[in-house]
């Protein structure tokens, strides 16, 4: 069985970026952050630190930073990385430099979840122009390819709105969810968080009913980049994942089921749902229930 990406034109190889690097249509974003995971305070599962420091000493020339949750996130949510309104949104992206007529190539150093959370976030705006560097700054790296410590910023850009409300959802759309056989709730985690022998989030498990298809596990151990599609739809096949389902993506906080995420729209996956605060707020809500085991 031969399968290709539907949207290869979403996934930059490193060889064709360096390329490319000149084009001035082409503009390049490092989305590092880091999570320092605390396990003894539920209350806050993590401590968020911008990326910002390491971009200053090497990214790819001409890349500029993007802070996902000082600039991308709404800063009034009790959650980490809550998506900010849409107008909102749109004009912090108009500002950074991202919108037409401008390719943008997305990358992080510490695996692609972080450019897959910025991708999906242009996506429900209605931007199509941005594509992931596959296997990130490792890559670039391992390939040997030059960086540099400039910090870059860009122009405006200008950013048509056009909205898609479906793909983002809260617990009111999990919940309803729970109970349809056409529904596959599916969580990024861990093996360890998603069966309860963790307590990360506050309260141990998962959502109930869900599948678990950690993130890293799309991708090579090696490289960081994307395994094939033949072998990623084989591990979305075995869970008996198929296409006629709604499939809602979770995690933690929202990260790591955007990865999942992108990796079924490529393998063809229409119906596509990303839990936003994911069990950052699920663990913490004693009125939903919880699964271990």
């Amino acid at each position: 069985m031969t399968v290709n990406w539907k949207y290869p034109e979403y996934i930059v190889q490193c060889e064709w970026l360096k390329e490319n690097l000149t084009n001035k249509n082409i503009r390049v974003f490092d989305c590092t952050t880091y999570l320092h995971y605390t396990d003894d305070h539920p209350s806050k599962p993590y401590d968020v630190e911008s990326g910002f420091l390491d971009y200053k000493k090497s990214h790819i020339p001409g890349a500029s930073f993007i802070d996902l949750q000082k600039q991308l996130s709404d800063n009034n949510s009790d959650f980490s990385f809550t998506l900010p309104k849409f107008n909102l949104l749109a004009e912090t992206f108009k500002n950074l430099g991202i919108g037409m007529p401008y390719h943008i190539i997305l990358y992080s150093r510490n695996g692609m979840q972080w450019s897959s959370r910025v991708w999906w976030m242009l996506y429900v705006l209605g931007f199509r122009q941005a594509s992931i560097l596959d296997g990130g700054l490792i890559e670039w790296e391992r390939l040997g390819f030059l960086t540099e410590k400039i910090v870059n910023k860009f122009e405006y850009a200008d950013f048509d709105v056009k909205p898609n409300d479906n793909v983002f959802v809260s617990k009111d759309e999990v919940l309803l969810g729970m109970g349809k056989k056409s529904c596959v709730l599916l969580n990024a985690l861990t093996k360890d968080l998603h069966m309860g022998e963790n307590p990360r989030y506050g309260r141990r498990g998962r959502i109930p009913g869900s599948m678990n298809i950690p993130f890293h596990k799309l991708v090579e151990k090696q490289t960081g980049k994307f395994k094939t599609p033949f072998e990623l739809m084989k591990i979305f096949q075995e869970k008996g994942i198929t296409d006629d389902l709604e499939i809602i993506n979770y995690c933690g906080g929202g990260i790591a089921a955007t990865l999942d995420a992108f990796v079924l729209l490529q393998l063809g996956f229409n119906n596509l749902k990303i839990y936003d605060n994911s069990m950052s707020e699920w663990a913490m809500d004693q009125n939903l229930p919880i699964e271990v085991g």
